[in-house]
């Protein structure tokens, strides 16, 4: 088994950086060590912040240092060589594509050599995993998209997506939380508010959860704001 390596990050945090490559396998070892240490709370540890490979660990160097925190994080991962993260939230997200909603699933149907009902279809079929948080606060990393519907970002990012909105970037696929720019192929728009910052907690999705989107018609969007509140 690859063992993790680990590097400082400034005076006030280390990377613990597992294989460098994007995958459920890597990602869950990620998950797992972020689990071990909000159980654990070794001392001086502050925060952990995962992504898809690596675990980004902010230490107050006042009651640790990099190199006991280091030795520590070993520690615990050999007390815990099979560990797992406890199983996540399984999250619903309503979804209407196409139209103005989904204005590029035109483009992602003709570039896969598929109708827009298959994209929907395919898009909407499996359960993803969230990678990571990141590029917009409450943003989350979706994979993998199947291969069929894989499409490239946009050449040119655009001004303004709407909050809401439900793209795909190559195998990626995420929820923009806020209105932002941004270069992804958008093929609808939620209903579902996914970061809400007078909210406890703020981001409705979590690195670890399952998320699975479900094709709504327009004639339910009334519904469904009125079960988010909008």
């Amino acid at each position: 088994m690859q063992m993790p390596c680990y590097q400082p990050v400034g005076d006030r945090a280390l990377l613990v950086e597992f294989e460098k490559r994007i995958s459920l396998e890597v990602n869950a070892k990620v998950h797992s060590l972020h689990q071990i240490l909000s159980q654990e709370k070794p001392i001086g540890v502050e925060e952990a912040v995962p992504a898809y490979c690596s675990l980004l660990v902010y230490f107050d160097p006042l009651k640790t240092s990099y190199e006991r925190l280091v030795y520590r994080l070993q520690d615990l991962q050999a007390e815990n060589p099979s560990y797992h993260a406890a199983n996540r939230r399984a999250v619903i997200v309503p979804v209407i594509y196409g139209g103005s909603y989904g204005p590029d699933l035109e483009y992602v149907a003709h570039h896969n050599n598929l109708t827009e009902d298959e994209v929907i279809h395919i898009h909407s079929k499996i359960t993803y995993s969230i990678y990571m948080i990141g590029f917009l606060a409450g943003f989350p990393y979706l994979g993998e998209v199947p291969e069929e519907i894989a499409t490239p970002r946009l050449k040119a990012p655009r001004l303004k997506v709407p909050a809401g909105s439900v793209g795909i970037a190559d195998r990626q696929t995420g929820v923009y939380p806020c209105d932002s720019p941004g270069g992804w192929r958008i093929l609808g728009w939620t209903p579902m508010n996914v970061f809400e910052p007078s909210r406890h907690p703020p981001a409705l999705l979590n690195p670890g959860d399952h998320v699975m989107f479900k094709p709504i018609k327009g004639g339910e969007l009334e519904k469904q704001q009125r079960e988010h509140g909008k």
